[in-house]
């Protein structure tokens, strides 16, 4: 199927915003992410590779907005489906999470913090359903108080690339990783941050024994939260994560 030139360049403008987690690595052993080509490929009926990472629909402006906390989006993002493989990673491992905004740029926003989840499947996850994973938090990054940098700054400054370490005592068995980041260059106002989650089948291998219970992905966060409904622009003393707590196991 052909696509005329406008048609590619109305895509263009309307995919400007998007973030994507186009490569991860665990252990140091590259994986591929999701790529927006990939998108295209599936519409024109083309060829799109078996990978780990989900499929989702990262147009328009790109982001899970808090008026969109009640909906599925909130879990992996839009329309997401599951990815048809599933990587491995040793319990204590970790898995490096590489970011691109439009275009292949660099990721543009510095203020905001980084989370990471991981959902227990019931069997196979490339037929998990999104709606129906419990979260369970597995690290959190928000702003350095001394230095008032923030984890998104972090990120940009290694590269576009945040590293989160598996914890050494969760059971073994087949995962999804949802790895997001919440940026909060505009959220002083109602309606303003914009969560970047993305979703990954991993399955974690090793002895431990902790089946901790998770959040259902509509239950996460509230769009009133202290930190989401957050002014970043401003000395800041404390910051109140969003989400759940977190598993130390």
């Amino acid at each position: 199927m052909k696509i005329s030139v406008s048609l590619l360049g109305a895509l263009a403008s309307v995919v400007a915003g998007h973030g994507l987690v186009t490569d991860f690595w665990i252990n140091g052993k590259h994986q591929q992410g999701f790529l927006l080509d990939y998108y295209y490929a599936k519409k024109n009926g083309g060829a799109v590779p078996a990978i780990a990472a989900w499929y989702a629909e990262n147009l328009d402006i790109g982001f899970v907005a808090p008026s969109e906390y009640g909906t599925a989006a909130i879990n992996c993002h839009k329309n997401a489906s599951p990815g048809a493989l599933t990587a491995t990673v040793p319990a204590g491992g970790e898995v490096a999470f590489y970011w691109e905004a439009a275009n292949k740029q660099p990721w543009p926003h510095a203020q905001g913090p980084i989370l990471s989840y991981l959902a227990a499947c019931d069997g196979d996850c490339s037929r998990a359903d999104p709606t129906k994973l419990a979260w369970v938090k597995i690290a959190a990054a928000g702003i350095d108080y001394d230095t008032q940098t923030w984890a998104s700054e972090d990120l940009i400054a290694n590269n576009n690339t945040w590293t989160t370490k598996v914890p050494t005592g969760i059971a073994p068995g087949n995962y999804v990783f949802r790895h997001e980041i919440i940026a909060l260059h505009a959220a002083g106002s109602a309606n303003g941050a914009q969560n970047y989650p993305q979703c990954f089948n991993i399955q974690i291998t090793g002895s431990g024994t902790a089946k901790p219970s998770g959040t259902l992905g509509t239950a996460l966060y509230t769009a009133d939260h202290p930190g989401i409904l957050f002014n970043p622009y401003q000395t800041i003393m404390s910051y109140d994560m969003p989400g759940p707590s977190m598993f130390t196991g």
